[in-house]
């Protein structure tokens, strides 16, 4: 398989890839036509919502849940059909909040849920997959989106957060069984990284960490969001460290936070190799109010092609992920066109990029 270089070294360079909830051939051959050669397996569908229509629990895809770990023999054959498609098999995109909620909030359940991602992480090592993404996210208290169809350009579809359509925000929802403290949760998460990271360590994993999203606000539903700015990625990275944890970079949270430059972040995680690799997605506005847009679209929050150079100029040779798409005229549930749009579009600006003096 051709990999693309940064210095002649054998070394992948900074390249486009896509997260999929199947591997079907249908879809990797996809995959490779437009341009992709790096994938990561995901649980879930990619507009973030539990996907329906391509997913009987088969041979074509993967079950993690609580209690719920693929075999090291199921992931070798994940990986092998990405690599006879002419892919390779970066990743598990996330965790499910099933897997990891109970250890967050420290109720009961939490430890068969360590044991759950301790064993994840050794299956994934064994299989040679380097990496397994995660959140630290909660769930179900507030809709990450309160929209799914913010008109974009020529009718195109995004999704959108806004606070005022959210009925008490601020309010503990009722399945929120009482107030959690931010310095609990912080030392619930503390105890995760010391349990888990001597286990990734070994194995030869990395994890990496994404932001809450919507990020910015010290609490939703009564339950605090620890992950909403970057002061509090900088103390993830030094709480527990390790050279096998690090950022799921997500640029379009980032750039959800008010007064936060992108490039900026970049450049603070990208000089510390901090970053094991992007979700590169722009909204127009922040909190609290937003809308997921078109990477191309001049009214985003940030230039994709200066969020590229900065990636360069750190070093940073890992994959970017297109991660949420708008909706458009035509398109399958998994946004096949919309895909295909982000990932030309990044990779032309690659190209650019690398042919600049």
């Amino acid at each position: 398989m051709k990999e693309l270089t940064a210095d002649g070294s054998g070394t992948p360079a900074l390249r486009t890839g896509l997260r999929t909830r199947t591997l079907s051939d249908e879809r990797l051959e996809f995959c490779r036509q437009i341009g992709v050669e790096d994938i990561f397996l995901d649980h879930r569908d990619p507009r973030g919502d539990v996907f329906a229509d391509e997913g009987s629990h088969d041979e074509e895809t993967i079950t993690i849940d609580e209690g719920v770990v693929p075999s090291v023999s199921d992931l070798v054959a994940a990986r092998n059909r990405a690599e006879d498609a002419g892919l390779r098999l970066m990743g598990i995109q996330s965790l499910s909040y099933n897997v990891y909620g109970k250890i967050m909030l420290g109720v009961d359940g939490q430890d068969r849920q360590l044991e759950t991602i301790k064993q994840l992480v050794r299956n994934v090592g064994e299989a040679d997959i380097p990496i397994l993404g995660y959140q630290w996210n909660p769930r179900g208290v507030v809709p990450m989106r309160t929209s799914q169809t913010v008109q974009l350009r020529g009718g195109a579809r995004g999704r959108g957060f806004d606070i005022d359509d959210i009925d008490e925000p601020y309010e503990r929802a009722p399945e929120v069984e009482r107030e959690y403290e931010e310095a609990e949760l912080w030392d619930n998460y503390e105890r995760f990284l010391e349990a888990v990271l001597p286990v990734a360590e070994e194995a030869g994993v990395t994890l990496a960490l994404h932001p809450a999203d919507p990020p910015t606000v010290e609490q939703l539903g009564g339950i605090p969001r620890l992950f909403r700015n970057v002061e509090a990625f900088e103390r993830a990275m030094t709480a527990v460290p390790s050279d096998n944890h690090g950022l799921k970079l997500c640029l379009g949270c980032f750039s959800e936070m008010p007064g936060t430059d992108v490039t900026e972040v970049i450049e603070r995680f990208g000089e510390e190799d901090d970053i094991v690799f992007v979700h590169f997605r722009d909204v127009i506005g922040t909190w609290p109010s937003f809308t997921e847009t078109f990477v191309d679209d001049d009214r985003s929050n940030f230039d994709a092609l200066t969020a590229i150079g900065a990636l360069q100029d750190v070093g940073f040779d890992g994959v970017m992920v297109p991660d949420h798409v708008p909706t458009i005229t035509g398109d399958t549930e998994w946004g096949h066109r919309s895909r295909a749009h982000a990932v030309a579009y990044l990779n032309g600006l690659l190209e650019c990029s690398r042919r600049s003096p």
